[in-house]
């Protein structure tokens, strides 16, 4: 093993007494706010939470936590977190409330619940409680609630990522696994060994591909960004493609300074050299691919010359990447965020997964390896769905305009045509709004003022978080408190293994359980189902144990165990074991059976069947004249190590690491604009503006800037016409609604236009203001754009 610690000191006992302290083995998954569920040991005393450190009998993370987390005890006892249910007791906006009873609450929900069915029903002729729309968050603990509230609860078809535009968020790339081979693929770094890097079977990554993300900060998609380290000590070779000069790049044997959207052309651009120089794997794919003559015929298109052209790097770096890639066994591609904030997100995604399969590395130890959640557990955004009739799925917003979503490939309704009913009221005016776990005009949602204009259209707003956030002062009617991690029982399944969370420390005033949320309002609205659990640990056995699946726990039986390790998922070249498909035939699950290069089901919905480059929305070659106005590269949504999204502005150790919106500007706009370090500057575009501080990066691409995203202040003045100072640093400011590629996955948060410009007493102003105040920025056009 990498790490050694004492065994003495570290038990495996699920729960014991240490110096006046209850120690309790579990994980926490939301808060701290990650994509991930770490070990831990918690140290209780009298009810409280005073210490955590993380559990080096767990495989997963091996006693190693984040700064987040590390910072948990902070952010639990934390004064402005909310304590009890909230109605709001003036107008919206005002941020005037009373404190209420959770029955009280409950009440209020019955009650206008009926009152939306009826308008529905008489106005609308719908059913009722399609009229309740869920917001979600990113991929954490809290996804399946707010899906199990909207569907087996209320039974409404209609949940929405957020307001995150056209789901830029791993939708495109799961949605491109799933249409290549059925499944999704991670990169293997042993974590689906309980014993790690000393389990035979697995190996080294001779080389790693880090495209479009920043793991050490982002710890992304149930993947710890530390685990590349442990590689890179190894002896692995990484190759970094990423405009900017993140830690792994300065330290990456060659690093690719791509032009923001342009990742499919560079991908396309290596495939070429790959078939060129037949380096591609033969045997996977003469046996198990579909569609490599259209490929190859495909690739004509992009010569190396004009991929780097066109992506603005030399030409001689997509031969030295493709060469070394090719000649790894294994290698292995961990992808993120900006593969899928683009227009061109699914054809990047295609060709990137391509590079993958070509190269021999899909499913073999230390390659790209075929995962499910642990157990085939379906507790996730989808859950609930069988509560669901077809009469109502049909009534869902949006989805008869995507094949995709029509399909059933995503849970979500496009959150861009939302937008659209919410200003249009076709097909109709959804009338309340659950917001489970997100902050969308702080975070999420593109086109940050046109979403708050849009929402006033909504009568009711119900926000489930643990603090009073903009957007719950903006707009919601009642605020629901819940607990955090080690205040809560539940569980988690995303990939492996198998874990709960146990609640170790008592709660935080009158917060409950999200799990409680959905137990106790399922008894008021679903009680035919509910009913049927007398505890809420009965109803996380069924949780768990749904579907058949084969989980040999109970909720209690798994806080004791701690975590469990499916054995499928550490199982490698399933495809030939039969092990993926229902029938237990070899091959994958396509319509095929094998590995799609070209794929029918596109080529079936009308898109193209295989990968092609889409020059960005706003760019020097789509847009010249805008680019003369607005010369800058323009991306949102770069990770920092102490935050997550729009949570943590509260805590006080988080703003010491991290005090304000801090943009990334290149030293060479710095000095075309007359900006040194610290000074504040102005983002502008056609849509909107805000403004942040300057850090100059060195390495940064030269016409690049990267602001901040998730911004609000929350020692600020909270009611309107500030609103937390949530408008004034927002990057979302200046992205799109409406705005992605024809498959209605990926919109451009990372590759748009700006101008930039120095904050002067004479220009400085509150865009706060001229939001909530003036209703925006103004004089855009809205028309929907569907890519090429």
């Amino acid at each position: 093993m990498i790490n050694e610690y004492n065994h003495d000191l570290y038990k495996t006992d699920w729960r014991w007494y240490e110096d006046g302290y209850e120690v309790t083995r579990t994980s926490v998954w939301t808060g701290p706010g990650c994509h991930n569920g770490c070990g831990v040991l918690t140290y209780v005393k009298d009810g409280k939470l005073e210490k955590i450190e993380g559990d080096p009998n767990f495989g997963y993370n091996q006693g190693r936590l984040c700064l987040r987390c590390l910072n948990m005890v902070e952010n639990i006892y934390n004064n402005d977190r909310l304590k009890w249910p909230l109605l709001r007791d003036g107008e919206k906006g005002e941020n005037k409330w009373k404190r209420i009873t959770w029955e009280e609450a409950f009440d209020w929900l019955e009650d206008t619940y009926k009152t939306i069915c009826k308008t529905i029903h008489d106005e609308y002729n719908g059913i009722g409680p399609e009229g309740i729309v869920a917001l979600s968050g990113t991929g954490r603990n809290a996804m399946w609630h707010g899906a199990m509230c909207l569907r087996a609860v209320f039974g409404s078809p209609n949940m929405s990522f957020g307001f995150l535009s056209a789901d830029s968020c791993y939708q495109p790339r799961m949605t491109a696994n799933l249409m290549k081979d059925g499944d999704c693929w991670i990169l293997d770094a042993s974590q689906l060994h309980p014993d790690r890097y000393d389990n035979p079977e697995w190996k080294q990554p001779e080389v790693v591909i880090v495209w479009g993300n920043e793991p050490l900060a982002s710890n992304p998609d149930g993947f710890v960004g530390h685990w590349l380290i442990d590689l890179m000590r190894m002896g692995t070779k990484f190759i970094v493609m990423d405009p900017a000069l993140t830690w792994l790049a300065s330290k990456a044997d060659i690093w690719i300074q791509v032009r923001p959207g342009t990742d499919c052309a560079l991908a396309m651009g290596m495939l070429r050299v790959i078939v060129d120089e037949d380096l591609y794997d033969h045997d996977f794919v003469d046996n198990w691919c579909y569609g490599f003559d259209e490929l190859v015929e495909r690739l004509q298109d992009y010569p190396t010359d004009k991929v780097a052209e066109i992506c603005w790097i030399p030409e001689q770096q997509i031969y030295d990447a493709a060469r070394m890639f090719a000649a790894a066994k294994p290698g292995a591609i961990q992808w993120g965020l900006a593969i899928d904030m683009q227009i061109a997100a699914m054809e990047a995604s295609f060709a990137i997964s391509d590079i993958t399969a070509l190269c021999g590395n899909l499913d073999v130890p230390g390659g790209n390896v075929l995962v499910r959640y642990a157990y085939n557990s379906s507790k996730k955004y989808g859950c609930g769905l069988e509560f669901i009739s077809q009469e109502m799925l049909d009534r869902r917003i949006g989805t008869d305009q995507s094949p995709i979503h029509k399909a059933g490939y995503t849970p979500f309704i496009p959150p861009d045509l939302l937008l659209e009913a919410m200003e249009t009221g076709v097909p109709y005016p959804p009338q309340m709004m659950w917001v489970h776990g997100t902050n969308p005009i702080a975070n999420m949602g593109g086109d940050a003022p046109r979403i708050y204009r849009a929402w006033q259209n909504v009568p009711y707003t119900v926000v489930v978080d643990y603090y009073l956030t903009p957007t719950a002062v903006a707009f919601a009617d009642l605020v629901l408190p819940v607990a955090m991690s080690v205040e809560r029982d539940s569980f988690r399944s995303w990939w492996q293994p198998l874990r709960t969370m146990t609640a170790a420390a008592g709660r935080y005033y009158e917060c409950m359980m999200d799990e409680e949320l959905v137990f106790y309002l399922g008894k008021r609205f679903n009680p035919d189902f509910f009913n049927q659990f007398e505890t809420v640990r009965d109803f996380l056995t069924w949780m768990i144990q749904d579907d058949g699946n084969g989980v040999p726990y109970t909720f209690e039986d798994l806080t004791h165990t701690v975590y469990d390790y499916w054995d499928w998922n550490e199982t490698y070249h399933k495809y030939e074991k039969g092990l993926l498909r229902e029938d237990g035939q070899p091959g994958f699950v396509t319509a095929t059976g094998m590995y799609e290069i070209s794929s029918p089901l596109f080529d079936v919905w009308g898109f193209d069947p295989l990968p092609h480059h889409m020059e960005p929305f706003e760019s020097p070659y789509r847009t010249p004249e805008l680019y003369k106005e607005y010369p800058y590269i323009y991306t949102s949504g770069h990770r920092h190590i102490g935050l997550f999204h729009s949570e943590h502005r509260q805590l006080p150790t988080m703003r010491e690491v991290h005090p304000t919106a801090i943009a990334d500007i290149s030293p060479e706009i710095a000095e075309e604009i007359g900006v040194k370090e610290g000074d504040w500057v102005w983002f502008e575009n056609r849509r909107g503006k805000c403004k942040q501080q300057a850090h100059i990066a060195p390495g940064l691409m030269p016409n690049l800037v990267r602001a901040r995203h998730g911004w609000w202040f929350p020692e600020q003045e909270a009611a309107e016409p500030n609103l937390y100072g949530v408008f004034d640093c927002n990057g979302n400011n200046l992205t799109t609604m409406g705005v992605y590629g024809p498959t209605h996955y990926g919109a451009p948060y990372k590759s748009t236009l700006c101008k930039c410009y120095k904050v002067t007493p004479e220009n400085d102003c509150s865009p706060s203001e001229i939001v909530t105040k003036g209703g925006g920025f103004g004089g855009y056009d809205y028309t929907r754009f569907e890519g090429d």
